[in-house]
């Protein structure tokens, strides 16, 4: 019997990287859609409405290097209630927290206040900071990125700077390479598998809230939480949700539920063939509307849709 060497074995193993890095920036940059793209599925709600994204979202990304965890932040923004409050916080709490910060902006040489906020939280930490200029789709000109690259290099001690396209997923393999550099060697946190930590209640509650978010006005949007109250599976594997969706008027009552019923079918719809694509299975989904009046200023109300002040 031939012997045994080390080398037909393939030789040590290769020590992995495994760390948590957080994505962050003004509300409506861009945050969740690259998150999606860089874990390859759809975790976190996308819409052009700002302040989707309410609860800070943990997935996955794993491959031969390590494993990468994402938190995708709320955004940080001037609050206006105890909801916004409870964003803003959960977002600047979220720095200390991590071993790599990815800071999202917009293609512009205009850095507003909304931008000198964040780069003050960042200066308050020694985590290493990527910035990410996203939507260079948007950008005609190559030679414009030299410009805006420069209008941002020196407000923060950034650890590199890299252009991308989320939507079209221009340089988001470079931006991996780039977290991998900076995230500590270690075990694992999660199986292979894993992609998110969110149950699927929430998964399921969030992609709700987000077709009534694209469907509806301005004026809405804000004011609504979703919750599940019921989700069972039949033996044959369809699974049963009831949801309710949570507004603070009347008038949205009669807005979100539309014409015979007209709006709150296509929500239900909509969210249906999402929840569908997640889950792997059918769906029969029933969705009620319920008035809570100032629920985004009630600590009580915030707990019960979900979302707990951060420590």
């Amino acid at each position: 019997m031939a012997e045994m060497k080390l080398a037909d074995l393939g030789g040590p193993q290769k020590e992995k990287k495994s760390g948590f890095v957080t994505l962050i920036g003004r509300p409506n940059v861009g945050k969740s859609t690259l998150m999606n793209h860089l874990v390859g599925q759809k975790i976190a709600i996308t819409s052009n409405k700002p302040q989707t994204t309410r609860n800070r979202i943990q997935t996955v990304y794993t491959d031969e290097r390590g494993q990468i965890i994402f938190l995708d932040t709320p955004g940080i923004h001037k609050a206006k209630n105890k909801l916004g409050e409870y964003m803003v916080n959960v977002a600047e709490h979220t720095l200390k927290e991590v071993d790599v910060v990815l800071w999202l902006v917009e293609p512009t040489t205009f850095i507003g206040a909304g931008e000198r906020h964040i780069a003050e939280q960042l200066g308050k930490v020694k985590t290493p900071v990527i910035l990410v200029i996203n939507k260079m789709d948007t950008v005609k000109e190559k030679q414009e990125l030299a410009k805006y690259i420069d209008a941002y290099k020196d407000i923060c001690p950034f650890a590199e700077i890299v252009p991308v396209s989320a939507l079209r997923k221009q340089n988001t393999d470079l931006l991996t390479e780039l977290i991998f550099k900076y995230l500590p060697y270690g075990p694992q946190y999660y199986d292979e598998d894993t992609v998110t930590d969110q149950p699927m209640r929430q998964i399921a509650a969030e992609l709700i809230r987000e077709k009534a978010l694209r469907l509806l006005d301005e004026e809405i949007p804000h004011g609504i939480a979703v919750t599940i109250e019921k989700m069972t599976e039949r033996p044959n594997g369809i699974i049963d949700i009831e949801a309710t969706i949570v507004c603070e008027r009347d008038s949205h009552k009669g807005i979100i539920i539309g014409k015979g019923g007209s709006m709150l079918k296509k929500i239900g719809s909509s969210a249906r063939q999402e929840i569908e694509r997640m889950m792997e299975t059918k769906i029969n989904l029933q969705l009620w509307v319920k008035v809570r009046k100032e629920w985004r200023d009630s600590e009580l109300l915030m707990k019960n849709y979900g979302y707990t002040p951060e420590k």
